[in-house]
């Protein structure tokens, strides 16, 4: 197996490192990231450090993840423009439950010789009292060097400013780098490339208070081609939580990432060999418009975190937007997301029983046709589908049965101009 820094390096994940990490990696470690639980899900943009514990635990290295349920209750200043709203203890422990789960997907908590660990830094600074914070850790950090990084700098020079709550936070992420030696002899630390003053801080500290030398590793942050920052779509956060973004948005977001980027992102976020990458890096250039490479980095990531069955009913899902898949297997949730962008119009239920309804009436109500002698003509050549299925009579009515889920009738004119009439 390769190395966990030869890994990385094809992969294009190193971004910043200290001196001779490489060297420090030959032998195995024990590394950690940190990970915010100021929300019940991670997000697509804690995917990366995600996939940096999973090369290194790969590697047969030793991870660690800690939940900042401590810091959790403070905020990192890094990248924000004002303060957060500061959690409870209860919301914050709520978070870290689930945020385990998701790590569960992509970390292996049992295997033996190496199995990864989730630890919350409120074991350790929830216990430190003021005078403790101030006397053995503040009097190792310099003010005027704080107020040089970037992420104190930001905010100074705006109106809001930034208070000390946020200023000590640093002080904190180094302590939590120190406890981690103490407790793990945990040498190696790693995250975004936001988080690099913080890091280095924190080996700093062991420096100065254990005459030890230890490392850190930062990831790129990632933009698209377009310069927009990763993860951030019209509707919204993409999660990893599938109750807030389901599998098949999930699969959909990666599945509609730019040929300038698909690449990058099946080396980044997926398992895949170099050889593999580069089979699909030609098929870019030589089909794009088959899109296989953004099926391929979908469907892994996808599985990584929901499993194969996600997968399948994310390719079903596809197939009907493509008029092939069978319709009536799709589930309510997906149904409705399939069809979320599509024109809509909502009739009473009641309208549908006895004789029902008239296709021709539905039809230009949904504004699929103009009038009725369009849907005629239209039906006269086969360009009319109700859920999927071809329309030959012109005298077709809509009845309940109809109805998908008992709420929904999905009409196609042609091959890709879908309608959803919702019913109420």
């Amino acid at each position: 197996m390769d190395t966990f820094y030869s890994e990385l390096e094809w992969r294009g994940l190193i971004h910043s490192k200290t001196r001779d990490v490489e060297k420090h990696l030959a032998s195995k470690i024990t590394g950690y990231i940190g990970f915010d639980p100021t929300a019940s899900s991670l997000h697509v943009g804690s995917l990366l450090p995600i996939m940096g514990l999973v090369h290194f635990q790969r590697a047969g290295h030793s991870p660690i993840a800690i939940a900042g349920g401590g810091t959790g209750m403070i905020g990192d200043p890094s990248g924000k423009t004002q303060e957060r709203k500061l959690l409870t203890k209860e919301e914050i422990e709520s978070n870290l439950e689930s945020i385990k789960k998701q790590l569960e997907s992509f970390l292996d908590f049992k295997v033996k010789g190496n199995p990864a660990r989730l630890i919350n830094n409120a074991d350790w600074l929830t216990k430190l009292s003021m005078m403790e914070f101030l006397r053995d850790y503040g009097k190792h950090f310099s003010v005027n060097e704080m107020l040089a990084r970037d992420s104190v700098k930001n905010r100074i020079d705006q109106e809001q400013g930034i208070s000390f709550t946020e200023f000590s936070y640093s002080l904190l992420q180094s302590i939590d780098y120190l406890q981690m030696f103490d407790r793990y002899r945990c040498t190696l630390q790693m995250g975004g490339s936001d988080q690099w003053g913080n890091i280095v801080a924190g080996a700093d500290l062991i420096r100065r208070m254990r005459g030890e030398e230890v490392h850190a590793l930062v990831f790129p942050l990632i933009t698209t081609s377009a310069g927009v920052k990763f993860g951030k779509t019209e509707s919204g956060t993409v999660w990893l939580d599938q109750e807030r973004t389901s599998p098949y948005k999930f699969w959909q977001f990666w599945f509609n990432t730019d040929d300038q980027d698909v690449v990058r992102y099946l080396r980044f976020f997926t398992l895949l060999s170099q050889k593999e990458v580069e089979e699909f890096e030609d098929s870019v250039r030589s089909a794009p418009q088959e899109r296989k490479a953004q099926a391929k980095l979908a469907s892994e990531v996808t599985e990584m975190l929901h499993g194969k069955s996600a997968v399948q009913k994310a390719l079903a899902a596809r197939d009907v937007l493509f008029g092939t898949g069978d319709i009536r297997r799709v589930e309510e949730r997906d149904l409705v997301e399939i069809f979320s962008d599509v024109p809509s119009v909502e009739i009473q239920k009641t309208q549908l029983g006895g004789d029902g309804l008239p296709l021709l009436d539905v039809l230009v109500t949904s504004g699929a046709v103009k009038s009725k002698g369009d849907a005629r003509r239209s039906i006269q050549s086969g360009g009319i589908y109700l859920n999927n299925d071809r329309i030959a009579e012109e005298t077709r009515r809509l009845r309940l049965s109809d109805a998908l889920h008992g709420k929904f009738l999905v009409l196609r004119k042609g091959n890709k101009n879908y309608f959803l009439v919702k019913l109420c």
